[in-house]
C-alpha cells in the first residue's frame, strides 16, 4: 500500500491558555496546514479567570513527533499548556487497592470486555486479598504491606510503588479504594496523574466512614466522587460525581452496599475521560469535555 493510500493517523490536541481573540482560528489554521481533518472539537471560555480551553480530535497523515515540533511555536506564542497525543494509544494505568475489591473487579471487567480504553500493567496492594483476581486477568500483583505505619516504613513502601510506576511506564495511578493516605512527596510526584474514588458526594462527609456520617445526618442522597489526588485529603479537583436516592428506612450497611455500585460507575467514567484526554485542569477545578 502506498503512503497516499495508507489510513491517516488519529490525534487528540488539548490545550488551555489565556483567553484572547483568534485562538480557534490559529489552531484550526495550523491543522489545515498540516492536512488535518477535524473529527470533533469542543471549547470553553472561563470568563472569571479569562482562560480558554479546547480539545480537538483530528486525522492527519503526519508523524506525531513532527506535528508536536511544528505546533510548539504556536503554543509558545499563545502561552499554552498543551498536549498532543496519538488517539489510539491506550493509557497505562497502575491500580492501587486495599481490602475492598469492588472497584478493582469492575475496572478489570471493563478492560477485559474492551469497554475501558486503558492498559493495566500492574496492581499494587498493601494486602494479599486480590492476588488471585489479578492472576485470573494475567496482571502482575505486587504486595507491599505496611505492618507498622511509621514514616520510615511508609517512605520505603512508597519507593517500591514509584519503582513499579517507572518500570512499567505508568501514565495514570488509580486509587481503587486504596485505604492509605499518600505522602505529600508522592502526591507531588503524581500531580495530575492520580485519581481517587471517595465514597461520598464531596465536599460533604470527608474522611472515614462517610456512609455512616450520611446516615447520622439523615440525608436523602448518597454519592461518590472521583477526583485528582493532592496532599489535601479529599480536596483534589473533581472529575466526576454520581448519586443514588435513599430513605430513612435504610441502615448504614445498606447505604454502603448501594454506594459501592455508585463508586464503580463514577470511577470508571473519570478514568475513561482522563484516558480519552477529555479532562483539563483549571486551578482547583476541572474542565471535562464529555
Amino acid at each position: 500500500m502506498s503512503q497516499s493510500q495508507a489510513s491517516p493517523s488519529r490525534f487528540i490536541l488539548k490545550l488551555s491558555c489565556p483567553d484572547r481573540p483568534g485562538i480557534v482560528h490559529a489552531v484550526t489554521g495550523f491543522l489545515l496546514e498540516q492536512g488535518g481533518n477535524i473529527l470533533t472539537s469542543a471549547q470553553h471560555g472561563d470568563a472569571d479567570h479569562r482562560r480558554f480551553f479546547m480539545r480537538i480530535e483530528f486525522e492527519a497523515a503526519g508523524e506525531l513527533a513532527a506535528m508536536r515540533a511544528a505546533f510548539a511555536a504556536l503554543a509558545g506564542q499563545l502561552q499554552m499548556d498543551w498536549q498532543l497525543v496519538d488517539a489510539r494509544a491506550k493509557t497505562r494505568v497502575l491500580l492501587l487497592v486495599s481490602k475492598l475489591g469492588h472497584c478493582l473487579n469492575d475496572l478489570l471487567f471493563r478492560v477485559q470486555t474492551n469497554h475501558l480504553p486503558i492498559e493495566i500493567p500492574a496492581i499494587v496492594s498493601n494486602h494479599r486479598d486480590f492476588y488471585q483476581l489479578a492472576a485470573s486477568h494475567n496482571i502482575p500483583f505486587h504486595h507491599f504491606p505496611l505492618l507498622q505505619s511509621t514514616p520510615e516504613q511508609k517512605a520505603a513502601q512508597e519507593r517500591k510503588i514509584i519503582e513499579v510506576i517507572e518500570e512499567n511506564r505508568i501514565e495514570l495511578v488509580v486509587l481503587a479504594r486504596y485505604m492509605q493516605i499518600l505522602s505529600p512527596e508522592l502526591c507531588r510526584y503524581l500531580s495530575g496523574r492520580a485519581i481517587n474514588i471517595h465514597h461520598s458526594f464531596l465536599p460533604s462527609f470527608k474522611g472515614a466512614k462517610p456512609y455512616h456520617q450520611a446516615y447520622e445526618r439523615g440525608v436523602k442522597l448518597i454519592g461518590a466522587t472521583a477526583h485528582y489526588v493532592t496532599s489535601d485529603l479529599d480536596e483534589g479537583p473533581i472529575i466526576e460525581q454520581e448519586v443514588a436516592r435513599i430513605d430513612h428506612s435504610l441502615p448504614p450497611e445498606q447505604l454502603v452496599a448501594i454506594g459501592r455500585d455508585v463508586e464503580c460507575v463514577t470511577l470508571a467514567r473519570a478514568i475513561q475521560w482522563h484516558a480519552e484526554h477529555r479532562v483539563l485542569m483549571n486551578g482547583n477545578r476541572t474542565v471535562v469535555f464529555r
